[in-house]
């Protein structure tokens, strides 16, 4: 919780605090815990312990995989969401970029999260997954095309594929699983295509704009000195 409100509160952790308010008996064992907790926050709340300082004294807590969204209400008492985030665009990627509503509910239940059942730190996970991360433009929620009865499926929206990538989350998957991304070699095959998409459309965006720029120094109007 000690580091939960440094969150809220955007303020430096500092190791000498951590040892003298939260572990005062267990100094010698800091270097252990400190490995813990970091694995839990980034687990269950999508939060990375970075260091501000190259000595390890000093650190601050931010979003994991490059997300910006972390659903805080303003409240010191409401949870970061980022790790439910991850979980769902993890399950989209791992079931072949879209889930239909009922598997997705299927595997949300194996970790007892359930639909209508408030969770002690996601709270209403049906709000945030068909409403509040669709407004956030993280998932597209959509009915599956001639379906009827009309069902539904999940798929990653346009702020997902802007602030992460497939390969992120793959390597997430594997470090809590504790193994390398080959271990799942369709989805590291995947991830890598996506990179390359990435990569390659990026190199044409930025000969686009440079295409554009020398265009407009081309076209400009020369400067008449005064006569």
């Amino acid at each position: 919780m000690f580091l939960l409100l440094k969150y809220h509160t955007k303020e430096l952790i500092t190791k000498e605090e951590m040892l003298s308010r939260v572990l005062t008996e267990y100094q010698d064992h800091f270097h252990v815990i400190f490995r813990e907790t970091c694995e839990c926050l980034q687990l269950v709340f999508g939060l990375d312990m970075k260091e501000v300082d190259p000595g390890g004294q000093s650190y601050v807590l931010v979003t994991a995989l490059g997300l910006t969204y972390d659903g805080l209400e303003g409240d010191e008492h409401s949870m970061p969401k980022t790790g439910f985030l991850i979980l769902i665009l993890s399950i989209i990627f791992m079931e072949g970029n879209r889930v239909p509503e009922e598997k997705m509910w299927e595997k949300l239940d194996d970790i007892e999260v359930c639909a209508g059942r408030e969770h002690s730190i996601f709270g209403d996970a049906r709000e945030l997954i068909t409403r509040i991360f669709v407004q956030e433009q993280y998932v597209e929620y959509r009915q599956v095309p001639n379906s009827d009865p009309a069902c539904y499926e999940f798929l990653w929206g346009p702020r997902a594929h802007a602030e992460t990538s497939k390969m992120k989350i793959l390597e997430f998957l594997a470090q809590v699983n504790g193994c390398d991304p080959t271990a799942y070699p369709d989805l590291y095959e995947e991830a890598l295509r996506d990179q390359q998409e990435r990569a390659q459309a990026e190199i044409a965006a930025n000969r686009a704009s440079a295409s554009s720029s020398a265009m407009s120094s081309g076209f400009s109007c020369p400067v008449r000195s005064p006569k």
